[in-house]
């Protein structure tokens, strides 16, 4: 997969999934923007460690829709261009129905669909509005195993996942004839530090054994995903939902 003279955004791109996923494209020749929401640290960290360049790092908060257009602005003003979103940014928050006041219920409601699906959303549109007008692009949006398996102690969050898969799929089918490909991935648990606390923890082994490879996803084998999903000659499985869960939840 070569990307050599392609600029891409990738929203949460500090850590995690999101550094993976950056380091990727720049490997492989893209000129990339990471964006962070507080940690300048952790994004400034991922820039060093990334080929090539030019590259930039962007601070903005996807939840609020001035701060997307901010981003989108300063990243299309710093490459001329932008060929390649990768909406990654995302939060998880428990919020267990027979334990939360109704006020804690709506709380994590807004803030979790306003980050993982409406925030998402926003990048989507201002990219495909300056797609349509550069002669098209690509749109990988990361999903989850749990928009599938549903999340008990986090239904917001499931339910945030599975609006992104079916805001993916729409997107697919009316950007298509201007030359934009859409298409999510969705993982399971992965090998990352926020997901550390829980896997090391006493459900972790429990965690990894969901899976027959008796593990759980890195970051990198999710970036794979995200890179098929954006290169040329993929553009056949717009639409689709690429599951990086090791089969630990199977779906037909």
């Amino acid at each position: 997969m070569d990307f050599t003279g392609k600029t891409v955004l990738v929203t949460g791109g500090s850590r995690g999934i999101g550094r993976a996923v950056a380091t990727a494209f720049a490997a492989r020749g893209a000129c990339v923007a990471i964006n962070y929401l507080s940690n300048a640290a952790a994004a400034q960290e991922t820039l060093d460690s990334m080929e090539g360049g030019p590259h930039l790092s962007v601070q903005a908060d996807v939840s609020d829709p001035k701060s997307v257009e901010r981003m989108m602005t300063m990243t299309t003003g710093t490459f001329g261009r932008l060929d390649i979103v990768v909406n990654n940014a995302g939060i998880y928050q428990y919020h267990r129905v027979e334990e939360v006041d109704f006020e804690e219920w709506q709380g994590a409601w807004r803030q979790i669909l306003d980050t993982n699906l409406v925030g998402p959303s926003n990048v989507a549109y201002l990219a495909a509005r300056h797609m349509i007008e550069h002669g098209g692009g690509r749109i990988v949006n990361v999903s989850s195993r749990g928009a599938f398996r549903g999340e008990p102690e986090g239904p917001a969050y499931g339910a945030s996942k599975a609006g992104l898969n079916a805001m993916s799929q729409s997107l697919a089918q009316r950007l298509a004839p201007h030359g934009i490909f859409v298409g999510a991935v969705a993982p399971g648990f992965v090998d990352t530090d926020l997901a550390s606390r829980v896997l090391d923890g006493p459900q972790g082994d429990a965690i990894r054994a969901q899976s027959p490879l008796g593990r759980v996803a890195k970051p990198e084998e999710v970036a794979k995903a995200v890179l098929f999903l954006a290169a040329d000659g993929s553009e056949f499985s717009t639409g689709t939902i690429i599951d990086v869960n090791g089969a630990s939840y199977l779906r037909s």
